[in-house]
């Protein structure tokens, strides 16, 4: 399979999304002051590091098998660390790590959502749409982990 030129500037394009993520999620999960967060920035850096390698896949030719019925968040359940009347402000700074997290998320996959379209080959498309799903998971449970602790209004 031969990729365009186009399309090899959207792969590229996404892959530093994605490279970015993987940084940020890093980054967060040190700075996180709840373990429960810690872990869960840390398999969504995990999931963020393989979309990087099934885009690296892709440049080079191979399209990966997608699974868009798989859902993390369908049954994620985080455990409270956080009670809804606590106002500590290691609260305070989780909630804002959870909060611009859905916001990267909710980026992230507008621009999968976009990307999609460049590609004349629909298993590259199903591969992206596979990953977009799982940005969107993503997305979902920070949203659950942030209702859990009592941040989301």
């Amino acid at each position: 399979m031969i990729l365009t030129q186009k399309e090899q500037e959207e792969i590229k394009k996404l892959q530093m999304q994605e490279e970015i993520c993987i940084q940020k999620y890093e980054k967060f999960a040190d700075d996180a002051k709840d373990a429960v967060l810690k872990q869960l920035f840390l398999t969504i850096k995990k999931d963020e590091e393989k979309h990087y390698q099934t885009l690296g896949k892709i440049l080079s030719g191979t399209v990966p098998n997608s699974n868009l019925n798989e859902s993390k968040a369908k049954n994620y359940k985080p455990v409270a660390t956080y009670g809804s009347l606590d106002s500590s402000e290691d609260k305070k700074y989780d909630n804002f790590l959870a909060a611009d997290s859905i916001g990267t998320e909710k980026l992230v996959s507008l621009g999968y959502n976009s990307g999609v379209f460049a590609f004349e080959n629909s298993d590259i498309r199903k591969a992206l749409a596979d990953i977009q799903v799982e940005e969107q998971d993503h997305a979902d449970m920070i949203y659950k982990y942030r209702v859990a602790n009592g941040m989301a209004s």
